[in-house]
């Protein structure tokens, strides 16, 4: 089974719905006995063989429509209004209205879920077959031929169909997991496929390919699909319509090229604005103040007036309905009292900072922070690792303890950096990649295998230091982290006075409960947590994303930290605060003179965090450092193919760069760092890979005409890569 590789024509071309494969009418729900909206009176059709992108922030009710498609809301919500699906042979369904074993086949054959995390959505006891087998038998099909069907989606999903069949979940990678979950979930063969995050757990690379797949299969198999997520360029590469929730009603719907380009209500603009991306300069990226209210304190008239700029009295106490706008080509709905205002005065920002980098001129933006010293700076690094690494070894059942040696993960594997006093450097790679483990590595809390790490002159790891002026205690207080998830980083049974008292106690045990009070007061409020007294009893599951993070942040700073490792410290937050969280890091960097190592899996969050701070990007791939240098020359200068991949997975808000070309890269899966490659362990999917790269290991070294450092063979116009053949599948470029 094949796939053309072009999306076809569609029906929704300018957006104007003229099949209508789903009608949602007046549809809410509710709890508390009607008086708690989580999705408030939605009027919008779905037409047959779109693709409708959903887009808003973390509890904006994305999930609670998908949920409403279905008939799905959990108890004790309450579904409302009315839900039509038309089938192809003109009969109609009315979804509210079916019974139980009704509802169960449609929610297969007719319309399909993908849920947000694929590795929760399998039994982890049954192999990935046999959830393929039990779906097929629940709705009496023939298992043979349905398998024959899977093994064909699997295919086209570019995995081995008998090899993931036979595969249990936890044998599968995360990329791996979610396309088995996409061909499950089509195994019925569905005309609609509904997916809520499907993508949110992986990283760009492998969201950017399973969108591509997603776009060939829906030509293919003529599927209507309803892509919902809080990433707006992620889905726009992919969908003809958009429509923007907030606060539990649909502010915009239209299609996706007016949206992008020419969106009309103050949210939707504002939200393009707020998203980090590699087009816009960096002075026009700005965060939307505020956050989303909860449903039970939804503001009276327009719910955005809270945060928007063009608010009026009307603003406040009129709810504006969602309308057809005049000037338009085509349908296209806004919830607005002022949408001619908001496309005169809120300005798009994207699209021109790489003309300017071609012009040898500096993108326009905010004066750069005194930090990111980095390679040019003088003196003692704070930080220093040297051929550091670490390997796991793999665990191994009971019979093959007593049969063979455990394998080895080689997560870090010869890395060497520096990171100067006031330093700001950003880990950028896929997941797996060691980004993490190095990071832990690099503040003293995972021990390395092979190599040294020295904290001020100090090894860190050196039990022999006893005479040394930087004691244990020292290093430990000045080397500090901020965990990828706020959530699971505090303890939900401790008040937030408690949890940053903690580290006062250990640095200060001598200081009264009043000054400890104060000094977390004063810290509190300079993080954004504001006013101070109505959070520090709280607990954490009363505060929102954001405040979490920021009290993550607050408990790093007590410590007075020369370094603080980031882990993915914004990946949790809405897109529309990422900005912000990175502004206030970069101004407590400059206001407690530390350095930051700041781990990201996006290039356009790196981007913006190491250019604003002026910083580094380090580029890794398989345990080890393949390019790092100045964000502006990376970005707009990659010298490794890889980071030429990592450039090509980031989404685009340009609209004439959203129809992807194929992606650089020969295989989609990393290899098993069990087993890396030989040579460059980037040959396997290097799309310029020749035999010198499969048989001999290139150094990370300068580059001769730019800064930073590339691990590459094609830097260097004397190797012997210039002789030697192309890999299968790979192309003969000239120098």
């Amino acid at each position: 089974m094949s796939i053309d590789s072009s999306s076809g024509d569609r029906t929704v071309s300018g957006g104007v719905v003229d099949d209508p494969i789903l009608e949602i009418s007046d549809t809410s729900v509710t709890y508390n006995d009607g008086e708690t909206y989580v999705l408030d009176n939605v009027d919008v059709s779905i037409d047959r063989r779109e693709v409708l992108g959903i887009v808003g922030e973390s509890g904006s009710g994305k999930s609670m429509f998908a949920s409403a498609l279905l008939d799905a809301v959990p108890d004790p919500g309450v579904l409302t209004g009315e839900i039509s699906y038309h089938r192809e042979d003109g009969s109609t369904v009315d979804v509210l209205e079916l019974s139980d074993e009704e509802l169960r086949q449609f929610r297969w054959e007719e319309v399909s879920m993908v849920f947000q995390g694929a590795m929760s959505s399998f039994n982890p006891t049954m192999k990935i077959g046999t959830h393929f087998a039990e779906t097929l038998k629940t709705h009496d099909k023939n298992v043979s031929e349905g398998l024959d069907f899977a093994r064909g989606l699997l295919e086209n999903l570019y995995l081995e169909p008998d090899r993931v069949l036979d595969s249990y979940p936890h044998e599968l990678s995360g990329g791996m997991q979610q396309r088995a979950l996409i061909a499950l979930s089509m195994v019925l063969n569905p005309e609609v496929l509904v997916m809520d995050e499907p993508t949110a757990a992986l990283d760009l690379l492998m969201q950017r390919s399973i969108l591509q797949l997603l776009d060939s299969l829906q030509a293919e198999y003529d599927l209507t699909i309803v892509f919902i997520t809080h990433d707006l360029p992620l889905v726009a590469s992919l969908a003809d319509r958009m429509a923007i929730i907030y606060a539990f009603q649909f502010a915009e719907i239209g299609p996706r090229d007016e949206i992008i380009g020419d969106s009309a209500h103050p949210y939707t603009r504002a939200l393009l604005n707020a998203t980090p991306n590699l087009d816009a300069p960096l002075g026009e990226m700005q965060p939307i103040e505020g956050e989303g209210p909860a449903p039970v304190n939804v503001p009276s008239g327009c719910r955005f007036h809270p945060r928007c700029p063009l608010a009026t009295e009307k603003c406040r106490t009129v709810d504006p309905p969602l309308t057809v706008l005049e000037g338009f080509d085509s349908e296209h709905r806004a919830a607005c009292h002022h949408w001619k205002e908001a496309r005169e005065e809120i300005s798009l920002n994207f699209g021109e900072t790489k003309e300017w980098f071609e012009a040898g001129e500096p993108a326009e933006g905010p004066d750069q922070l005194p930090s990111g010293q980095g390679a040019d700076a003088k003196g003692s690094p704070l930080l220093s690792l040297d051929d550091v690494e670490v390997h796991f070894t793999k665990e191994q059942g009971l019979i093959e303890r007593f049969s063979s040696d455990p394998d080895a993960v080689r997560a870090v594997d010869g890395v060497s950096l520096d990171i100067q006093e006031q330093d700001l450097v950003c880990l950028l790679g896929e997941s797996g990649c060691g980004k993490t483990t190095l990071g832990k590595t690099m503040i003293g809390l995972q021990r390395p295998t092979g190599g040294s790490i020295e904290y001020r002159g100090r090894d860190v790891w050196d039990a022999d230091a006893s005479d040394s002026d930087i004691s244990d205690e020292a290093i430990r207080s000045a080397l500090q982290i901020i965990h990828q998830d706020p959530g699971s980083a505090l303890n939900p049974n401790r008040r937030i006075v408690d949890i940053l008292s903690e580290p006062l106690r250990h640095t200060h045990p001598n200081i009264s409960t009043n000054e400890r009070r104060s000094r977390i007061y004063s810290l509190l409020e300079r993080v954004g947590i504001t006013p101070p007294d109505d959070f520090m009893d709280r607990y954490p599951h009363q505060l929102s994303g954001g405040e979490k993070q920021r009290v993550v942040l607050a408990r790093a700073l007590l410590m007075n930290p020369d370094a603080i490792l980031a882990d993915e410290a914004i990946s949790a937050v809405d897109v529309s605060l990422r900005i912000e969280i990175m502004d206030l890091m970069l101004e407590l960097q400059s206001e407690f003179d530390t350095s930051f190592l700041f781990i990201s899996h996006d290039l356009s969050n790196a981007r913006y965090f190491a250019e604003h701070g002026n910083g580094r990007i380090a580029v890794m791939y398989l345990g080890e450092i393949v390019e790092i240098g100045s964000p502006e020359r990376l970005i707009h200068d990659p010298r490794h193919p890889y980071t030429e991949v990592l450039r090509w997975a980031t989404p685009n808000l340009e609209i004439d760069a959203m129809e992807a070309e194929d992606p650089p890269i020969r295989e989609i899966d990393v290899p098993d760092p069990v087993d890396p490659p030989s040579g460059c362990r980037f040959h396997t999917r290097c799309p310029v890979a020749r035999e010198a790269c499969r048989k001999e290991h290139p150094d990370l070294r300068e580059l001769a005409d730019a800064d930073g450092k590339a691990a590459c063979f094609r830097e260097d116009p004397t190797h012997d890569y210039w002789d030697s053949e192309p890999l299968e599948g790979a192309e003969r470029q000239p120098y």
